[in-house]
């Protein structure tokens, strides 16, 4: 897939709390094209530079909230959709976050509908500058 289609370009920032770096975040595209409630995600997987990350280190930031993967699956609140075209931000816990210049990364979005007898995945990869 087209990578600027689904990542935000000025989307790509290390995160800071109390002055350390304490991850990055990314702004990532729902892939779906009936939107998501966040309890049929079943997994959201990144890769930067050939490094898989863990997923308990992930979250996904949706109006203002942010939830593990394991809280997205509880979630039944109809104000925490994920719409199809709209932006989420994921943020990765790692200290030190991600070095300034030239990174690839690749995430992949799976999602279990409850109508359909499979998983959809969504494999999204990009080039991006970390300023």
């Amino acid at each position: 897939m087209a990578g600027r289609q689904i990542y935000n370009p000025d989307g790509f920032k290390n995160m800071e709390a109390d002055g350390k770096i304490t991850g990055y975040q990314f702004d990532f595209k729902a892939q779906y094209y009936r939107g998501i409630t966040l309890s049929i995600v079943r997994d959201i997987k990144v890769n930067v530079d050939g490094e898989e990350v863990n997923r308990e280190d992930i979250r996904l930031v949706v109006n203002g909230e942010a939830f593990t993967l394991e809280e997205m699956r509880t979630v039944i609140d109809s104000d925490y959709r994920w719409e199809f075209g709209d932006y989420a931000t994921v943020t990765v816990c790692k200290e030190g976050g991600l070095a300034a210049g030239s990174h690839h990364i690749k995430a992949v979005q799976i999602i279990d509908p409850s109508y359909m007898p499979f998983q959809i995945e969504a494999v999204c990869e990009a080039d991006f500058e970390m300023k």
